[in-house]
């Protein structure tokens, strides 16, 4: 049974999403109190954080940049919960770490299946045999490790950035559609936004630096890494 984690302040709803996901099957718990809602999943390393962003204690995109920099809690799947809705502040989500985004107000069936593509997404598959290292360039890619070198620098990236880059490279040569991407790396059946896409691209590719000229932008269709 998978355990999820609920860092949410407005208790109604916090008790409203408890209540579905155990529904669903997971094995849910909430918190109300951001500073408390960190320490619980450090100490509960729970399989999904539904992460509120604004909260009293601790805000959300703290609390998402101190999970990433541990690497007890690194890879551990965020989707953030916010009343807001520009797309900055999806940005700033996705910026500091964030895997999916829901704004309120949402159906719980949206939750439902937001959460079961993202468990899907960082579920292994040991049933294929998989290429561990990946060089590219000045770039390696460590599946195993979780890591990534650019011309011998260590790059900190999202769950989101690793498993992108990593699909592009198991793809290298390849032109893949936004659509593709969606489907593959996020693993969304309405490829409707394909915005998701670029903007995680562009930051990958300055989280690369120089290196990052090898994902290719294929004008009106996707992107390829080549060297």
């Amino acid at each position: 049974m998978k355990n999820i984690l609920i860092i949410e302040d407005e208790k109604d709803l916090a008790e409203l999403l408890m209540f579905n996901l155990e529904k669903e099957g997971y094995a849910a718990s909430c918190v109300h109190d951001g500073s408390l809602g960190l320490k619980q999943a450090k100490d509960d390393l729970p399989d999904l954080i539904l992460l509120d962003l604004m909260l009293p204690g601790m805000l959300g995109t703290d609390i998402c940049k101190e999970l990433r920099k541990d690497p007890c809690t690194a890879s551990i799947p965020i989707i953030m919960i916010t009343a807001k809705g520009d797309e900055i502040d999806r940005v700033v989500g996705f910026e500091v770490g964030a895997d999916d985004y829901i704004v309120k107000p949402f159906s719980m069936r949206e939750v439902a299946l937001r959460v079961k593509a993202v468990m899907r997404r960082f579920e292994h598959n040991g049933t294929v045999p998989v290429r561990d290292v990946f060089t590219i360039g000045d770039i390696i890619i460590d599946r195993q490790r979780h890591t990534v070198e650019s011309a011998g620098i260590d790059i900190e990236l999202t769950s989101t950035e690793f498993k992108l880059l990593l699909y592009l490279a198991e793809t290298s040569g390849c032109v893949q559609s936004r659509e593709q991407l969606l489907q593959k790396v996020w693993s969304y059946c309405n490829t409707g936004d394909t915005r998701t896409v670029d903007t995680h691209v562009t930051r990958l590719r300055g989280k690369l630096g120089a290196s990052g000229d090898i994902i290719k932008t294929i004008r009106g269709f996707g992107y390829k890494i080549e060297e």
